[in-house]
């Protein structure tokens, strides 16, 4: 059985990341006695339901979700409603109160809209401690605007907290998913996608100044920025060289004869 799951999730590293709901639907039909364990496994791109109670949007995912229910952060309740539905306790439900307004006013502020959800559960590993998911996704349609471009990010936070009395450590998972897309005339249509996984584990002090959500706020914030950071010059700028590689003006030969020359040129300077 570990055999196969781990087979299923190196194939579903190699597929497409566009067509992952598609593919992990598949590989469910094939093995469903690990349909579980898949779901769990893999980070799908995250879709947004709607608390007509609260007349809030809020994100599925496998966090919130007990059986084919998934549970609003606003109102705290199940869509189909399910009467013995996992909920945290008074405590956690606090944090993920406070969490959710926080995170709302973060989204705002980084991403110029889009939705955010914070779910809190008790940890199974330790039982003084609990854990928690960030989801962040922000859609554009650029072309209702006239451009040609539209593109998803998705963001996934998982912390868990290991609370020690007067302080605290902080075990953080981030996975992002970014796809693009666009289409003109003259490049046709380009697609972009795929998503960058790190982790990051700190211990912080635990007071009235710096309760856990500050603390764990700092850390995804810094995250998010060193995960961008990671996207703009790495794979979009490999994207853009080899994109430039393909599409030069300068015949083959031209270039290679120049190169040459600089060879030649330098080799000289080099024995003067």
């Amino acid at each position: 059985m570990t055999d196969q799951l781990d087979c299923a999730l190196d194939l579903m590293r190699r597929l497409p990341p566009t067509q992952i709901e598609d593919n992990l639907a598949g590989l469910i039909d094939l093995l469903p006695d690990l349909a579980e364990d898949l779901l769990s496994a893999v980070d799908q791109p995250l879709k947004i339901a709607h608390d007509k109670q609260e007349k809030k949007d809020y994100l599925l995912c496998e966090y919130n979700r007990d059986g084919d229910s998934y549970r609003s952060p606003w109102s705290n309740k199940y869509d189909p409603p399910l009467s013995d539905g996992a909920l945290p306790p008074k405590e956690l439900r606090l944090i993920e109160v406070q969490g959710n307004e926080i995170f709302d006013t973060y989204r705002e502020l980084y991403f110029e809209g889009g939705v955010s959800s914070l779910y809190c559960w008790e940890s199974s590993e330790n039982s003084k401690g609990f854990a928690a998911v960030i989801l962040i996704k922000k859609s554009q349609d650029q072309s209702k605007k006239g451009q040609p471009m539209k593109g998803t990010w998705d963001s996934i936070h998982v912390v868990d907290v290991a609370d020690k009395k007067t302080k605290a450590q902080y075990k953080l998972t981030s996975t992002v998913m970014l796809s693009l897309e666009t289409q003109t005339e003259q490049t046709g249509q380009v697609s972009l996608s795929g998503n960058l996984t790190r982790q990051d584990e700190k211990e912080f002090p635990v007071n009235e100044a710096n309760p856990h959500l500050i603390n764990i706020g700092r850390m995804v914030e810094d995250m998010e920025i060193r995960l961008r950071n990671t996207i703009e010059t790495i794979y979009f700028g490999k994207t853009k060289d080899i994109a430039n590689m393909l599409r030069q003006s300068v015949k083959v030969s031209e270039t290679r004869q120049k190169q040459l020359m600089q060879k030649q040129i330098g080799s000289s300077l080099g024995r003067g």
